[in-house]
């Protein structure tokens, strides 16, 4: 955080480093106007592709833990001069790299700050928290369909289709490459985005001239639908599965907050409450009310999920939060 004064006396508005933490199958880029804002607001903003994510060289298949699918988020965090602490914000599955981020370094987090995101509580493994996630979403019993993809000789392999039509739709679960990675990665299918993540995205802008497509705004679900990667959950990585990982003295010394989206699909409302309510008391609360923020709520509510992590920020070093 930097305060400075224009001369006068007078104090400028606080200044914050925000370290901005995608969630799965995403990357760097679903935080643009989000970062985008901070940064004309005079903030620093420093946003990772996690390995095997995004625009992240890794394969994913290459990316055999979630320790590895963290470091560059670690690295980021660990490379903060001293005496600098920055706001760590993960959305979704983006809360567990962040849950670890402050574990590791609770010295130079100001805040910790769960979008919508999976919030592990001390004394629970970081992976209970996703499996939870699912196993709390309304709907059938879980089935896989095998069935093999035509068309595509180079893709013309099995893959397995979560068959929970009233919520996972048409997202896959494909095999594992690599052996060493327990588990298998996943991909988020068109319909699934559409309707789960991105249900109150902008829709496309009709022209009633012509005009060109240089100018025309970008359509999130469009660019969505175009970068996101398989990627793994790692759920029963080791690392994943640590009940003792996540400490008082750690990332229970960090302040946390969790902003509530009503309208989420993707991880519902109901169920974000109930991390909250796991977690020990001190967790502060913030809530963007229906009517407007979907799961991806840095793309469909950008400028009032600005505002309320600047307000964090600034409640923190006050000491308000």
């Amino acid at each position: 955080m930097e305060e400075t004064n224009n001369g006068d006396g007078r104090a400028k508005k606080n200044k914050h480093h925000f370290v901005l933490v995608h969630g799965l199958c995403h990357g760097a880029w679903c935080w643009y106007k989000a970062a985008t804002a901070l940064r004309r607001a005079g903030h620093r903003v420093t946003a990772p592709d996690m390995a095997g994510c995004g625009a992240h060289p890794a394969r994913l298949a290459e990316v055999r833990t979630f320790e590895e699918y963290s470091r560059p988020l670690l690295d980021a965090v660990a490379a903060l001069p001293p005496g600098e602490r920055a706001v760590l914000v993960g959305h979704s599955h983006g809360g567990c790299g962040v849950a670890l981020a402050a574990e590791r370094f609770p010295e130079k987090v100001a805040a910790a700050v769960f979008v919508a995101a999976s919030m592990p509580a001390v004394g629970r493994s970081m992976g209970a928290a996703t499996t939870d996630e699912v196993r709390q979403i309304p709907g059938r019993a879980l089935n896989r369909v095998t069935f093999d993809l035509s068309g595509n000789a180079a893709a013309c392999r099995k893959l397995h289709v979560i068959n929970r039509p009233d919520f996972f739709l048409d997202t896959k679960v494909l095999d594992q490459e690599n052996p060493d990675i327990p588990g298998h990665p996943v991909i988020f299918g068109p319909k699934f985005v559409a309707q789960r993540l991105y249900q109150l995205s902008p829709p496309e802008v009709s022209q009633t001239e012509p005009r060109s497509v240089l100018l025309l705004p970008v359509n999130d679900l469009t660019l969505a639908l175009s970068l996101i990667r398989p990627a793994n959950r790692f759920n029963e990585d080791p690392l994943m599965k640590d009940e003792n990982l996540l400490t008082e003295a750690g990332y229970g010394s960090v302040r946390r907050v969790f902003v509530v989206v009503e309208d989420d699909l993707g991880i519902p409302a109901e169920f974000q409450r109930r991390m909250i309510a796991l977690s020990p008391a001190g967790v502060e609360v913030e809530a963007m009310d229906a009517g407007g923020a979907d799961h991806m709520a840095m793309l469909s509510r950008p400028e009032e999920l600005v505002e309320r992590l600047i307000r964090i920020a600034d409640n923190c070093v006050d000491g308000r939060v």
